[in-house]
């Protein structure tokens, strides 16, 4: 693996190391000097990055730390990429418009996304005139680290992975002629997929028995407050925030629906991969050497520290730092500390970093469940045209990463529930289910 303290990463010996150079003679010299002066895996790639930099999308999540660390640690320059720039965007939907634009026309080529938009954007199923944006998924951000949060109007019931309890609360406000909302980020989505999953596991229809809609994530605590939602799924430090401001409680973080879920993932424009080949290559060198500094949990609070800052989330520290060490406030009077409920970056071998195809078989799956795909969709296609684990093995190669995935799919899935999911049988998954929208 790779280490963040070379001097090339913020040029401190630039001066010397020209000096050096010049004094220099014959080919071998030459050779020597011009390797020591390029950004580390520049050289092996010829003429280094085919441009110096692009523009990068996140939004205020933790789970967008690799994408930031990389850039306060001087890594994308290490790399070759002095000018990346990665801006903060108002919300998954900016999001999908920006990426539509690209960086050329003041928009951005890629970013932090959620992992099923790669599908949504390629397929033209939630563009402008439907039109298919081009994609690839590069690598997974992260696993776990999201959270379900109840308002404290069901405080009473202390809901937790078990929804249940809900469903005749929900009727009865329905009965009182109450509007009944559940709140996630985008459709079709992570969020939108865990707590649709979450509540029919506990016999609670999504689309009939609650009206689920969308909310920025920055927005999801003000809108619980003023009585806006029932429930809400939402990356942290959004559940944490609402627990601090005791305006309601988290019933269970994702990892507790599905160990060890995928979630956020670096997604780019085709063409800007296809154009730049090797600067795609230095923009996930610099993410994944950021994803492996962010997976030590000695470096969680300088972790919480740096995107905390204005300039990134502008969030308190006591918002992040806890339940990115696994300390668990639920609220309501739970709390577990310890937990492996933590927010994973890397993983052995970067089995968390890695874009494994079985699980985009998952979240294409799910949203065939929930009428966003026709059932009749050759989903292997669409991932394979999608999801270019190739690009990431590559990049592990060149930074040295050992014990690297040797297949693309990472087996039989289990969730919360005890429903299992064979990526090799999608559609018998599917036929399993008792809430859904497909036959």
């Amino acid at each position: 693996m790779t280490d963040i303290v070379t001097s090339r990463a913020t040029g401190a010996k630039t001066g010397s190391s020209r000096r050096h150079f010049l004094k220099l003679s014959g080919t071998a010299a030459l050779f020597s000097a011009a390797k020591a002066a390029l950004p580390a895996g520049a050289f092996a790639q010829g003429a280094g990055p085919e441009v110096k930099g692009t523009r990068l999308g996140y939004i205020a999540l933790t789970d967008a730390a690799p994408l930031v660390i990389a850039k306060e640690k001087g890594l994308y320059a290490k790399y070759g990429l002095p000018d990346m720039d990665i801006a903060k965007q108002a919300s998954w939907g900016a999001t999908r418009d920006n990426m539509a634009l690209g960086f050329k026309n003041n928009g951005i080529d890629g970013g932090h996304i959620l992992r099923p938009k790669t599908h949504l954007y390629a397929t033209g199923k939630v563009m402008q005139n439907s039109q298919p944006l081009p994609m690839y998924t590069l690598l997974n951000l992260n696993e776990d680290g999201q959270a379900i949060s109840v308002s404290n109007e069901y405080k009473d019931l202390n809901v937790q992975k078990d929804s249940s309890p809900l469903k005749q609360a929900f009727e009865r406000k329905k009965a009182a002629g109450k509007e009944l909302t559940a709140a996630m980020t985008f459709p079709g989505g992570t969020h939108d997929l865990w707590i649709r999953y979450w509540l029919a596991a506990g016999g609670i229809d999504p689309d009939t028995d609650i009206k689920v809609i969308v909310v920025p994530p920055p927005q999801m605590v003000a809108n619980m407050k003023v009585g806006n939602m029932d429930c809400f799924c939402v990356g942290e430090p959004w559940n944490e925030q609402l627990v601090n401001q005791n305006i309601g409680y988290t019933a269970l973080t994702t990892g507790e629906l599905w160990s060890r879920h995928p979630e956020k993932i670096l997604g780019m424009r085709a063409d800007f991969v296809d154009a730049n080949p090797k600067a795609t290559q230095a923009i996930l060198m610099a993410v994944m050497e950021a994803q492996q500094w962010a997976d030590k949990m000695e470096n969680r609070q300088e972790l919480s520290e740096i995107v905390g800052r204005r300039q990134w989330f502008n969030v308190p520290v006591s918002d992040i730092n806890k339940r990115l060490q696994g300390d668990i406030n639920y609220g309501n009077g739970r709390e577990a500390k310890g937990t492996k409920l933590f927010m994973k970056f890397w993983g052995e071998g970067g089995s968390t970093s890695y874009p494994w195809k079985s699980l985009d078989t998952w979240f294409v799956t799910e949203n065939i469940r929930w009428g966003k795909f026709e059932p009749t969709i050759d989903i292997k296609a669409l991932v394979d045209k999608t999801n270019r684990s190739d690009l990431w093995l590559e990049a592990a190669k060149t930074l040295g990463v050992a014990g690297v995935p040797t297949s693309d799919s990472r087996g039989v899935e289990t969730f919360f529930d005890g429903v299992k999911f064979d990526p090799a049988a999608p559609h018998d998954y599917l036929k399993a289910l008792k809430i859904k929208r497909v036959a």
